[in-house]
């Protein structure tokens, strides 16, 4: 009887999916922030998250931080909506998980945001930039 391979490197075909996975995953890091016309409603963020009344999630989406007004919870929901969209569309194109191509773009999101824009993190905690 042959002894069991505890050797930590990856059979061949599980090479090709390590592979195919991290290609998926390294295109999507070579995304640039969104450039359409749903960056335009994204940037009117700008303003209530330079206040602090509106931060951003480690998913991709925006959320209130606090009560906002009607309209500023209006205008996260059609900024959440244009990005779900996105995250779809990009996830459909490239076979990665919609959660992953959220978390991509909550980094690109993280780059481009004003200073003084509030982040929670996956640990439940804000930090701001």
């Amino acid at each position: 009887m042959s002894k069991p391979n505890r050797s930590f490197e990856p059979s061949p075909s599980r090479r090709a999916i390590l592979a195919g996975g991290t290609a998926a995953l390294l295109s999507l890091c070579a995304l640039g922030p969104m450039r359409d016309a749903r960056a335009q409603s994204a940037r009117l963020l700008d303003a209530p998250r330079a206040a602090g009344t509106v931060g951003e999630r480690y998913d991709g989406y925006a959320v209130p931080r606090g009560a906002v007004s009607p309209e500023i919870a209006r205008l996260i929901d059609q900024v959440n909506g244009e990005r779900r969209t996105v995250y779809a569309e990009r996830a459909k194109n490239t076979g990665a998980p919609l959660e992953a191509v959220g978390k991509i773009y909550a980094q690109e999101i993280l780059k481009s945001a004003p200073a003084g824009t509030w982040f929670l993190g996956e640990n439940g905690q804000w930090t701001r930039k």
